[in-house]
């Protein structure tokens, strides 16, 4: 699509942002479709498995997503024996998401199509655009964006 297609699109960050999310979530799911996760699920099971059994609020904060919506991304994990919620030894209010075998072996099978797609992109961009590209992204994460509501 050129530029003269998307008028005033290339002006906004947020539209533009968008547009490439998913244009680089579709390629991701493309390449980990063989292992049955969707990029989404991929990137959930890795950070379970580097938070050691963390809290569901943590992980949600990490990913930056509701709770409500890492529940919703938890459910086939689950159901597939992939992962398992169980509630905090010292405060029973907390939840708390363990990686299984199953999971950890799902990881391991992804991890490898993971690479895949890492390798084609940066192919595509440049590996030193790419990491420019992830410590922009990064930033951006991390701005505070609380502001008072408008009047």
């Amino acid at each position: 699509m050129t530029k003269a297609a998307l008028p005033g699109l290339s002006l906004c960050n947020n539209a533009t942002l968008r547009r490439a999310g998913r244009k680089l979530g579709r390629f991701y799911d493309d390449v980990l479709a063989p292992s049955g996760l969707k990029g989404t699920q991929y990137g959930l099971l890795y950070q379970i498995h580097i938070g050691s059994e963390p809290a569901m609020g943590a992980i949600a904060e990490a990913l930056i997503m509701d709770l409500s919506a890492l529940g919703h991304t938890l459910k086939p994990l689950i159901r597939d024996g992939y992962v398992e919620t169980f509630a905090d030894k010292d405060d029973r209010r907390v939840k708390r998401v363990r990686l299984m075998p199953q999971g950890r072996a799902k990881l391991d099978e992804a991890m490898k199509l993971w690479s895949v797609a890492q390798q084609r992109f940066e192919a595509m961009v440049g590996k030193d655009e790419a990491a420019k590209l992830r410590a922009a992204l990064d930033a951006v994460a991390a701005l505070d964006f609380d502001m008072p509501p408008a009047r």
